[in-house]
């Protein structure tokens, strides 16, 4: 087998992702250094094609890196008005009352946005000050140095047969090196995931947890539409079954962002995330929002959870995590894109300092350190018990406990439970099939609910279809041998754009099929598979979702 020859281009920093910690970093050493060679590497067709949250920005790392983005024009324009909190019944409501929440959970002063838009925002201000931005660039392997350090990574590799053989067509990419390669490709990154391993980042670190969050962009009557409401409720439809909860935003154009957040730690096998998404726009209150609307776009994707807890080591030779890559998310308050600002923002000086100093391929240690000491960590440490609480006892009893848990670290600074442990990781949280009871989901309706096939067209997703498969089975007979007769196969329904099924035809034994072209690159199969088979790696570059406003 003859060993690829690839060109290589030389940078100073070599950013995986543009996201916005990704961006961030770029933006910030920029504005430290105007010389600084910085590129950024983006595997969807644009920037922004592959962001998908909520969201409600909290504006603390975007003041932080850009303190006048207002007079820049970010799209950053309407402020929470209002903030609501319900625990549902299958028909009915009860409001949780504000006062009883602790100040962190208050959302004055944050912002409903599209961040999809805010990085194609973000992408016009670093290309201003002269950073490189590549979209349509996946990133398909690390390229390591001499002693073991991280010294770049290969992009734009395509033209690959089904077999994994090359084409005639086929491009070998080029490899990208840097004094520093900075991964921010979100949540499960493949490149992050091997670092984690090589480096063993996550010794003595708690384990991953992760959720699956799905989202859908209403138009509804204006009547209806009330700008800057925010509304997140618990309970129904999940109830025992599964942790989770939704989001309404109320954002401009009469447009609403309706979302739905599954834990992906639940046991029952039979649990299908995206139809309790689509069962639960039929409660009343919901139904009444959406009725005379329509969804303009759908998409997917999982959201770190494990957090103060699960952060494993950010920096290791010639290189460093940031964002959802090193899992900051800040599960009560729904928000994360702060905290990947921030992590950009002190891994740039970090990586300035030290290109300053003339180093290069070592530890930067100062990020470690800013991130374990600074406002990250104030964030995400008061919070660390509410999903453990969450895990152990149950929505009602936690809501209880991780509230006078984030009282008493907001009040005193401290928790009686200390740090609590998250336990199994989401894969090995699947028990059997047969201890569980089969869920019977209503038929979508097409007018509020839609089966999973024609939302995916809703995501605008696409690949290349003459390429190998970005999913593969670590043991291809696993999914009918094991996962069926003992799981009754569950990647049929955690998958929430239908790529996994189970083909049964007469005469015939099952088999398991990949659609691979639906894949919304959201990574729960290479999170929740119970044998943890599946692995994610990245398709061609410009391939999957084109979000339009996530």
């Amino acid at each position: 087998m003859t060993e690829t020859t690839r060109e290589s281009m030389e940078y100073d920093v070599v950013i995986v992702g543009a996201g916005p910690a990704g961006l961030s970093a770029a933006i910030r050493l920029k504005q430290l250094d105007a010389d600084l060679n910085v590129v950024v590497l983006e595997k969807g067709s644009e920037v922004g094609a592959h962001i998908l949250s909520g969201a409600v920005l909290d504006p603390s790392g975007l003041n932080a890196l850009i303190p006048d983005w207002k007079e820049k024009g970010a799209p950053v324009t309407v402020p929470v008005r209002t903030d609501k909190f319900y625990m549902l019944g299958e028909s009915g409501k009860l409001r949780i009352p504000n006062f009883l929440m602790p100040p962190l959970m208050n959302n004055h002063g944050t912002y409903i946005v599209s961040m999809g838009n805010v990085c194609r925002w973000m992408a016009e201000q670093a290309e201003a000050l002269g950073v490189e931005i590549f979209p349509g660039m996946a990133c398909s392997e690390l390229v390591y140095g001499e002693s073991g350090e991280l010294k770049g990574v290969v992009a734009g590799e395509f033209g690959m047969n089904p077999d994994g053989s090359k084409s005639d067509a086929y491009e070998p990419g080029m490899e990208l090196h840097g004094k520093y390669v900075f991964l921010s490709e979100g949540v499960r990154g493949s490149l992050s995931k091997e670092a984690i391993a090589k480096y063993d980042l996550a010794k003595g670190h708690d384990v991953p947890k992760f959720g699956l969050g799905m989202k859908e962009i209403w138009e509804v009557d204006p009547e209806k539409h009330k700008e800057g409401t925010v509304t997140h409720t618990m309970g129904w439809p999940l109830g025992g079954n599964a942790g989770g909860g939704s989001f309404i935003y109320h954002l401009d154009n009469n447009q609403v962002y309706v979302g739905f957040v599954v834990h992906l730690n639940y046991r029952n096998p039979h649990l299908y995330p995206y139809m309790e998404f689509q069962r639960f726009k039929h409660h009343p209150v919901v139904a009444e929002l959406l009725k005379g609307g329509k969804r303009v776009a759908y998409g997917a994707r999982a959201i770190t959870e494990g957090g103060w807890q699960s952060i494993p080591k950010v920096v290791f030779p010639g290189g460093a995590l940031l964002g959802c890559s090193a899992g900051l998310v800040n599960v009560p308050r729904i928000k994360g894109n702060h905290n990947a600002m921030l992590s950009g923002i002190a891994a740039a000086e970090a990586a300035h300092a030290a290109i300053g100093a003339g180093r290069a391929g070592d530890e930067l240690v100062a990020y470690e350190d800013e991130l374990r000491t600074g406002p990250i960590a104030k964030d995400l440490k008061r919070v660390r018990n509410v999903k453990p609480l969450w895990s152990r006892y149950g929505l009602l009893a936690s809501l209880g406990l991780g509230g006078f848990d984030m009282w008493t670290n907001t009040l005193f600074g401290f928790s009686l439970f200390g740090t609590l442990k998250h336990g199994k990781n989401d894969a090995l949280a699947t028990e059997a099939a047969d201890k569980h009871q089969p869920i019977d989901y209503p038929k979508p309706d097409g007018v509020l609910s839609f089966d999973r096939l024609t939302n995916v067209a809703f995501s605008f997703t696409n690949h290349e279809e003459s390429q190998p498969a970005h999913l593969k089975l670590k043991d291809p007979s696993v999914p009918i041998d094991v996962n069926l007769p003992k799981f009754a196969e569950p990647a049929q329904r955690y998958c929430p754009a239908g790529v996994y099924e189970v083909v049964r035809e007469e005469g015939k034994d099952p088999r398991f099929v990949i659609n691979f072209q639906n894949c919304v690159h959201c990574k729960t199969c290479d999170i929740k598979d119970p044998s943890e088979n599946i692995v994610w790696k990245v398709p061609q570059g410009g391939d999957g979702p084109n979000y339009p406003n996530m």
